[in-house]
């Protein structure tokens, strides 16, 4: 008869806990909720503070924004840089994700849906356009989520 330490019991205990946990699932699941908070954080703070402050705030380092047809505007300063234009002090901007995916490993994940663009023209009168977005999301190394792309 053969006899088994406490210790060998101990590792194979632990090694099937670890292959029949699902930790995989659990971070995906966590980080589609993640991402929605931070979709409706990012939202919040664009009606409150402006919309400037907050694509500046939500911005990765390395971000990408396309705007005005193909133009890449490159970095979190030049995000900023391009926000603090008059014209988007007087807009206000919504949206709303109808997806939320996030990868298995809960780093990074995609939003995509429709917004609504608000702004006054010269006369005064207020103009609505909207469309559709599509932003990618990556988490940092403080645990909080920045788009890399928009």
């Amino acid at each position: 008869m053969k006899v088994i330490s406490y210790g060998a019991i101990s590792i194979l205990l632990i090694l099937t806990f670890c292959a029949c946990s699902n930790s995989t699932g659990d971070r995906s699941t966590n980080a589609k909720e993640e991402i929605t908070k931070a979709e409706h954080d990012f939202q919040q703070m664009a009606a409150e503070k402006g919309i400037g402050y907050a694509f500046e705030f939500f911005a990765d380092s390395n971000a990408v924004i396309r705007r005005l047809g193909d133009s890449l505007i490159r970095g979190k300063a030049a995000i900023g840089s391009f926000y603090s234009a008059p014209v988007f002090k007087k807009a206000s901007l919504s949206w709303s994700p109808e997806a939320v995916v996030a990868s298995e490993s809960g780093d990074l994940g995609y939003t995509y849906g429709h917004y609504t663009w608000l702004a006054k023209d010269s006369t005064g009168k207020l103009n609505a356009s909207h469309g559709l977005f599509h932003t990618v999301w990556k988490k940092q190394k403080d645990g909080s989520w920045k788009f890399v792309w928009d």
